[in-house]
């Protein structure tokens, strides 16, 4: 069920006065990270913002259904994935500015301004302290070395941060090896793909297996849960960002773009480059332990305690543009 926060529904949010100062959001992201930077922005810019959030599937077919006539001005979501799909179905339009390409790095960002990035995830390697050692670990080719067998825990292939892994393998390796390293990561799979990232995680520090593949703020969260068996989990397992040696680790963002519908296309643009500035970038990383995209912001203290690393410098949306070829090759490699 949609949870709706300063929304009229039945087309009512359309009809507002003509020169009302407010924005429309259509949001994948959790309440309780967005919404704080929502009421910053208004605080400074005397700007309503009227948000609708849902999962990123359902907020994508309401879009393409409504059309010209939606009401959104600016769509948000989770993954790449979502972002390249949103373009893709004619839902987005592009948008310049000069405070967004100051702010946002070129490979954190549609080349056409369709969508910009404002958060940053890293997908890494998460290991058993007592049973793995870091010097054990290199790369994500790595993986596929029959050393690993029966000792991988992953989520299923139909989740889009598995799919934007694959996507950016096939960018740096091309298809044919990349479907040759999935399955032979299948091959090593110490159990067949269930849960989320966390459960992989969970997995590790039980016993089930040495290694999982996980997106970076999962595993901030649990070492700040409120949940005892989250962190003791947590402590038991240590963080590794593959191939520091070469390219650097798989990147990925969350992030928005201007809808092809806004009636509000300037007070989107300001939510849009309020969101990649100082302060929210701040927010974002200290609530979800995200990576900011602004170079001059700060990590948060639990992420910064990861140390430095090495990040993939290739442009995030080939991870959108080779989706489709990453999901043809999970369902070859019987990666369910």
């Amino acid at each position: 069920m949609m949870r709706l926060v300063g929304l009229v529904l039945g087309g009512m949010l359309a009809v507002g006065a003509a020169n009302a100062a407010e924005v429309n959001v259509y949001s994948a992201r959790k309440d309780h990270l967005l919404k704080p930077v929502l009421e910053q922005f208004t605080a400074q810019t005397g700007i309503k913002v009227n948000l609708l959030s849902a999962g990123e599937e359902q907020l994508l077919e309401r879009l393409k259904s409504e059309g010209a006539g939606s009401p959104a001005d600016l769509f948000i979501t989770t993954d790449v994935a979502h972002l390249h799909k949103a373009r893709v179905a004619g839902v987005l339009q592009p948008t310049r500015s000069a405070e967004l390409d100051k702010n946002i790095p070129a490979r954190y960002r549609d080349p056409q301004g369709y969508w910009y990035g404002l958060s940053a995830r890293a997908r890494v390697v998460l290991y058993a302290k007592d049973r793995v050692k870091p010097a054990d670990l290199s790369t994500y080719e790595d993986l596929a070395d029959p050393k690993w067998k029966g000792r991988i825990c992953v989520r299923s292939s139909s989740s889009t941060y598995n799919q934007s892994l694959l996507a950016g393998l096939i960018a740096v390796m091309g298809p044919d090896k990349a479907e040759t390293w999935a399955k032979a990561v299948v091959a090593n799979m110490a159990r067949k793909p269930q849960g989320g990232d966390r459960d992989q995680i969970t997995a590790v520090a039980a016993g089930q297996c040495d290694l999982a593949i996980a997106n970076t703020y999962y595993f901030g969260g649990m070492q700040v849960s409120s949940k005892a068996e989250e962190k003791d989990a947590a402590a038991k397992v240590g963080l590794f960002f593959p191939n520091q040696g070469g390219r650097g680790v798989h990147m990925n963002v969350a992030g928005a773009g201007v809808t092809s519908s806004a009636k509000h296309k300037t007070e989107a643009v300001k939510l849009l480059e309020f969101l990649s500035g100082p302060e929210a970038q701040k927010t974002f990383a200290e609530g979800n332990n995200e990576f900011p995209v602004l170079p001059a912001a700060k990590a948060s203290p639990i992420v910064a305690a990861w140390g430095g690393f090495k990040a993939e410098d290739i442009n995030v949306a080939m991870l959108g543009e080779n989706n489709p070829v990453a999901v043809r090759i999970f369902d070859r490699v019987g990666w369910r």
